[in-house]
């Protein structure tokens, strides 16, 4: 911009087009990988189930371009932020960010945002994928927030002065219409309070180990659009199953769907490089199908197209993490535990039983993930990840012993 004459109206116009768009900003990456899965057509949570005939695959897993624009008041302050996320693979384009955030300048606490975003719910939901240390999310948030997104309104408290006595907290809360990305559009003319007060890093210590944390909820639910609703209890052969509830009154209530969870975060540098320990609990009551406990992007229907029945369920979930750099920042190990129980009224041998009314989405998975992650500069990171994944043992077929669905995945990624 130096070697702009200014003076000249050609000078001028470029001059005031590059303040008007210097708050423009592009960011980007791309994830080609390499998977190795022990059975052809095996069901998978590490980038999608393989095709019937495949136990090893390229994919695209991500390729995200984004573009934030941002205005800033005459002393800095942020005014106004719109940002835009695309996601392009083999597999299509699809939309991921789309929204525009307001801050007040009165206190200097408050902001407001609107549009399509990641819900403010728990720690690893809302790690951005070119950041998170395991190549996918666990199996517990990948069913119950696909995506990560929904469209709705949401209120933050975050002060943003630096001699505000709360600055080391941060609130957000919002309502959203509650399918995200799995669906089309809103469904039903219920929505979801999702809500998450978070402690922001803090000092320990004089060694500066940093602690952080946040505690989540999401009270929702979905429209009952038939009177057939199945929640656990006794069988008609004294086993524990599902138990059908076709009154009449059950269609156009709202089927419960209640999260409420804990995390925290832990840091501990070294001489080069940290150690870092995550943890991250769920528990609550979902509503969903039959078949799985994801949560419903449309209205469920049958084979035949008329409605079908809900499922409710109690469940829980967790993850754990510990990362090591090994010597140097570019060279770090990575360990996680995560498992997610979706029916905690049955286990074991009581799933598949007879007239039970019970499928795989009542089963409890176990996965224990390892990976080397080599950060060869900013702009690539390569990683090498191993997943073993561990079902119960149930009387359903094909789930009478552990499936060979344990994954092997090499990365690369490239941003800018």
């Amino acid at each position: 911009m130096d070697m702009i004459d200014t003076t000249t109206e050609l000078g001028k116009g470029m001059f005031s087009m590059y303040k008007k768009y210097d708050a423009l900003r592009f960011s980007g990456y791309i994830q080609p990988q390499f998977q190795y899965i022990s059975s052809k057509g095996a069901k998978s949570f590490s980038g999608g189930d393989f095709p019937a005939a495949v136990n090893n695959r390229f994919t695209l897993r991500r390729g995200r371009l984004r573009v934030d624009y941002e205005r800033h008041n005459d002393d800095g302050t942020p005014s106004v932020l719109f940002a835009f996320q695309f996601d392009g693979t083999e597999r299509g384009v699809f939309i991921r960010d789309f929204y525009g955030r307001f801050f007040e300048h009165k206190w200097d606490v408050l902001s407001i945002s609107g549009g399509m975003f990641a819900r403010p719910f728990g720690y690893e939901v809302n790690l951005a994928s070119a950041d998170r240390e395991s190549p996918e999310r666990g199996r517990m948030s990948q069913l119950l927030m696909r995506t990560e997104r929904d469209l709705g309104a949401m209120i933050s408290f975050e002060p943003r002065r630096k001699d505000h006595p709360l600055r080391f907290l941060k609130i957000d809360a919002g309502l959203f219409n509650g399918q995200g990305l799995s669906g089309p559009s809103d469904f039903d003319s219920h929505k979801d309070l999702i809500a998450r007060i978070a402690l922001k890093p803090v000092a320990l210590n004089a060694s500066g180990w940093k602690l952080s944390g946040g505690i989540s909820t999401l009270y929702g639910g979905m429209q009952q659009f038939t009177k057939y609703i199945y929640r656990s209890g006794n069988g008609p052969n004294g086993h524990e199953g599902f138990m059908v509830d076709s009154a009449v009154t059950n269609e156009g209530k709202i089927a419960p769907r209640h999260y409420y969870g804990a995390d925290v975060q832990l840091r501990i540098p070294n001489k080069k490089g940290f150690t870092e320990l995550r943890a991250e609990y769920l528990r609550g009551t979902q509503t969903a199908t039959a078949a799985s406990s994801e949560t419903p992007g449309t209205i469920p229907v049958d084979a035949i197209g008329n409605h079908a029945p809900l499922y409710i369920r109690k469940f829980d979930g967790a993850y754990i993490y510990f990362l090591q750099h090994l010597g140097s920042p570019e060279h770090q190990i990575a360990l996680k535990y995560d498992w997610y129980d979706p029916n905690l009224a049955l286990s074991g041998h009581q799933i598949g039983q007879a007239n039970t009314n019970t499928t795989e989405a009542d089963i409890r998975f176990d996965t224990f993930g390892a990976g080397y992650l080599y950060y060869v500069n900013e702009h690539l990171k390569i990683t090498l990840w191993y997943d073993l994944v561990r079902n119960e043992s149930t009387d359903l077929q094909g789930y009478t012993t552990d499936v060979k669905d344990n994954v092997f995945t090499c990365r690369l990624q490239y941003r800018f």
